[in-house]
């Protein structure tokens, strides 16, 4: 269990006691008070001493070079008599410090490096000081930024530039204090290439200016890890009163059919769990080599292009990103130990965004190929390993190891046993009530299980028992309360799949109206020794090696490689070439080092792509490809 730092100054006694508001609020401006930080492990920082509130950047992007030059200035507030503040960093130069609006030099040092974590900036900071003045540069090799060659993206004749922050990048971008449960403000001014248009998680221009310089502000209290930039050859198309798409104009339309229902999903969240409290809902269609399905970026989620498929058939995608404007973006986990708050909480509203929308069935079908994959998951990482409990310890590792399939989907389901053992509506109005209370903080596990008790669980101790929450949370693998989840069409499709492979006719299989989770669960359903002869049937009657659509293709090379079927490989090799999502290549690498010939395939072909794919996912194969040298 982590420390928890809270400072309680005397000064806000007697700001409580003092009858006159103006002398009370002139005493809150001129001794801050400092609110509650856990200590993070994957931070430097000492946010009860002194805390970042505000940065404003002002930036030069550099396609050649590619870095970032320019400066960030901090607003802070300190507690009395500290003179010291503590930043994280990476691979960033440091070219000069000042402090305050008349820019007075003062002194600086870089701590020793810390492997994943980078080196800390201390800085020289006086009794008063509230603002400082960082002067600097990134490195080509920045583990946030990610430079793409025109050849990589969907116009072929542009570079692009975007981040990504989550979970400790954003020091590699900007110094800064780089922990989820430290919020801050921002603005920018950005300058581009003139043919270039730049973007935040901020308030965005919809159209190019001709100078190519940008300027953001973010009114809203975010994390660091929420900070994001992109660069490249945009436009813009609205799908809704309050939504839109970014997108190079190759996939700008496509983009905005795809993602034409998003207005009617935040009607929906807005109608279970409160007002969406950021404005604008857009997102932005990013290379191929950008490694997570989606980010959440507030204003502005960050997408990869495999989503856009054609049939809405995988905007389950944007349900969860949309979730997180509410548990996340406006209730973070206080560090990455407790990232079942976000992503838990989000794939569970995820599912009542999909089952208001498309219907119950339609959510049932996603429900059980989430339990799929999280029994998968559990087999693959071992029941009794820690990395099963929804509360990690990472300290002293990679924060990237947490995100796992467990805080997604066993936190999803942790709170579908809640609702059903208290009620749907009972539910409904804790976690609206949860997100109101807790508007724009930082929460831990702990603070999580006290509001529980106290505020749903407390006067029905048959309740609270029969939950068992403390096994939910702290322990090992699955616990004996899993809620059961059915799909009566996925239940066809398995009958389906078993009279084939018990001698049926496959031309008996009605496919008419299935859509992409009725072929993954068919898919599921073959087992995986299935012959040669079964698997050209299986391709010749489906064209899955033609298919267009990645999630059926990734079921589909599961399974071909552990049938050994070899007429799928050069498919296979093609995929992994030009897609960068990591899910996908995480579960596709860690599937052919089951056999050596596998392991070795495997290592030959990240090594001619390697250089495409972002640098959090090189990390990731690495592992995988290579444990002996990690």
């Amino acid at each position: 269990m982590l420390k928890k730092f809270m400072i309680i100054p005397a000064l806000l006694f007697l700001v409580f006691g003092c009858s006159n508001t103006k002398e009370a609020a002139k005493m809150a401006e001129e001794k801050p008070v400092i609110p509650e930080y856990v200590k993070d492990p994957h931070s430097f920082s000492r946010p009860w001493e002194a805390v970042v509130t505000h940065l404003s950047l002002d930036l030069v992007v550099d396609f050649e070079k590619k870095t970032l030059d320019g400066k960030v200035s901090l607003k802070i507030k300190t507690k009395e008599n500290v003179r010291e503040l503590y930043l994280d960093t990476g691979d960033l130069s440091i070219n000069n410090v000042t402090l305050g609006s008349e820019e007075t030099p003062t002194e600086f040092r870089l701590g020793e490096k810390v492997d994943l974590l980078g080196r800390p900036l201390i800085i020289d900071i006086l009794p008063g000081t509230s603002i400082v003045n960082i002067y600097y540069s990134t490195s080509p090799k920045s583990g946030g930024l990610d430079w793409v060659s025109p050849l990589q993206t969907a116009g072929g004749k542009h570079p692009f530039l975007y981040t990504q922050s989550q979970p400790i990048f954003a020091r590699t971008w900007i110094p800064l204090q780089d922990s989820p449960g430290i919020r801050i403000t921002y603005d920018a001014k950005i300058k581009v290439p003139a043919e270039l248009m730049a973007v935040m998680s901020a308030e965005n221009p919809m159209e190019k200016n001709a100078e190519g310089v940008y300027n953001f502000n973010m009114p809203q209290a975010i994390p660091s890890y929420l900070l994001a930039l992109a660069v490249g050859n945009l436009e813009f198309k609205a799908t809704g009163p309050r939504t839109g798409v970014y997108a190079e104009p190759e996939l700008v339309e496509a983009a905005a059919y795809e993602f034409g229902e998003t207005e009617e999903m935040i009607v929906a969240a807005e109608g279970m769990y409160g007002p969406y409290r950021w404005e604008r809902y857009d997102v932005i269609v990013l290379p191929p080599s950008f490694p997570w399905g989606g980010m959440e970026n507030p204003r502005l989620t960050f997408l990869t292009p495999t989503v856009l498929v054609g049939d809405r058939s995988l905007v389950a995608l944007i349900a969860h990103e949309l979730a997180h404007s509410w548990s996340g973006n406006l209730v973070t986990n206080a560090d990455w130990n407790d990232i079942w708050l976000n992503e838990g909480f989000t794939t569970y509203i995820e599912s009542r965004i999909m089952e208001e929308v498309y219907g119950v069935e339609y959510d049932r079908m996603l429900a059980v190929l989430d339990k799929e994959n999280l029994i998968r998951e559990v087999k693959d990482l071992g029941s009794d390993s820690p990395a099963t409990r929804l509360k990690l310890d990472l300290a002293g590792g990679d924060p990237d190891d947490g995100f796992t399939g467990i805080p997604y989907q066993k936190g999803r389901f942790f709170l579908t046993a809640i609702e059903r053992a208290v009620g749907r509506e009972k539910w409904d109005e804790f976690l609206r009530n949860y997100f109101d209370d807790n508007a724009f903080k930082n929460m831990t596990t702990e603070r999580f299980i006290e509001h529980l008790n106290a505020e749903l669980l407390a006067d029905n101790k048959q309740l609270s028992d029969s939950l068992d929450v403390s096994e939910w949370v702290y322990g090992v693998g699955l616990p004996g309360n899993f809620p059961e989840v059915r799909s009566n069409e996925l239940a066809k499709v398995s009958k389906s799949a078993s009279n084939w492979v018990n001698g049926g006719s496959i031309s008996d299989i009605e496919t008419d109206g299935w859509t992409t989770h009725h072929w993954l669960q068919f898919l599921r359903d073959i087992p995986r020794n299935a012959s040669r002869e079964q698997m050209d049937e299986l391709n010749k009657t489906f064209g899955f090696n033609e298919s267009n659509n990645p999630e059926i293709l990734v079921e589909w090379f599961l399974l071909a490689i552990e049938s050994d079927y070899q007429s799928a490989y050069p498919a296979l090799e093609k995929f992994l070439m030009e897609v960068g999502r990591r899910k996908f290549l995480k579960k596709l690498y860690i599937k052919l080092a089951k056999t050596p010939e596998g392991l070795n395939w495997g290592r030959e072909i990240h090594e001619k792509v390697r250089f495409k794919y972002h640098y959090s996912t090189n990390l990731t194969l690495d592992k995988i490809l290579n444990p002996e040298k990690m």
